[in-house]
């Protein structure tokens, strides 16, 4: 399995040894060169793509579910607009979902924040601010982040939740020591929609339902009317197959609050 661990060791090695045959003569500098390329190429793909568990683990799935349940979770919400119509499209076929919350969306939108965990859904963190360059702040400011967040949720809602989904689903050392240090699980997916791309409503549905199985999570975002009419579209899906939505708690057997 390449981990970040494991690759940054191995490069290490290599370089060692390239280096020793380079004052040598024996090798030329061109292949320390490819060596430290492929360790940048291979951790920036790791650091960006949550599925591969390159700096640490995250449930992106229960392979083992056998009563035909799956987990579909929002990212970015609340929203004002479309959380509300998210929540009722989720009523209107008995489904439950998990809202990977941000902070700084719960303070401006408190009475849906509870409406979500009034109505039978579970949250998660989210971060506060969701920033871009999230992926490059130090162990201690994803700390601050995470704490942030959780004591909104608390203030609101008086439950510490465990659950997080990293922001862009990026991942590095410093979010690892973070999650480690506040007791989170990390919660990624296997199905990602890309609702929030210039794909169409019919590539996203695509996506989504090709090779869909028991088992696996959805990610959707409750933030825009195009991921509202996919959603419609995938709860009827899944009621033609027979699958349930649950939460990614329920679904993946975990603990979702302190």
């Amino acid at each position: 399995m390449l981990t970040f661990k494991t690759v940054t060791r191995f490069t290490c090695a290599f370089l060692a040894v390239c280096l020793c045959f380079f004052f040598l003569s024996i090798v030329p500098f061109w292949v320390i060169f490819i060596g430290l390329a492929l360790w940048l190429v291979l951790t920036g793909l790791g650091s960006g793509l949550i599925g591969w568990n390159y700096h640490f683990n995250s449930v992106l799935s229960n392979p083992n579910e056998a009563q035909n349940r799956v987990a579909i979770t929002f990212d970015d919400g609340p929203n004002q607009n479309m959380t509300p119509k998210v929540l009722d499209a989720l009523d209107k076929y008995n489904a439950k979902a998990t809202f990977f919350c941000i902070g700084k969306h719960i303070e401006t939108s408190p009475n849906i924040f509870k409406t979500i965990i009034n109505k039978g859904h579970t949250i998660g963190n989210h971060t506060y601010s969701h920033a871009n360059t999230f992926g490059f702040f130090s162990t201690k400011k994803v700390i601050a982040e995470l704490q942030q967040t959780n004591t909104v949720i608390f203030n609101h809602a008086g439950i510490k939740p465990i659950l997080y989904r990293p922001a862009f689903g990026v991942t590095n050392p410093n979010i690892k020591r973070a999650i480690a240090r506040l007791n989170l699980t990390s919660v990624g997916w296997n199905k990602r929609a890309l609702d929030t791309t210039s794909l169409s409503e019919t590539a996203i549905l695509k996506r989504i339902t090709t090779n869909l199985q028991p088992g696996d999570i959805i990610l959707l975002h409750d933030t825009s009317e195009k991921s509202l009419r996919v959603l419609e579209q995938l709860l009827l899906f899944l009621q033609k197959r027979n699958l349930k939505s649950v939460t990614v708690d329920q679904l993946c057997n975990l603990t979702p609050y302190a």
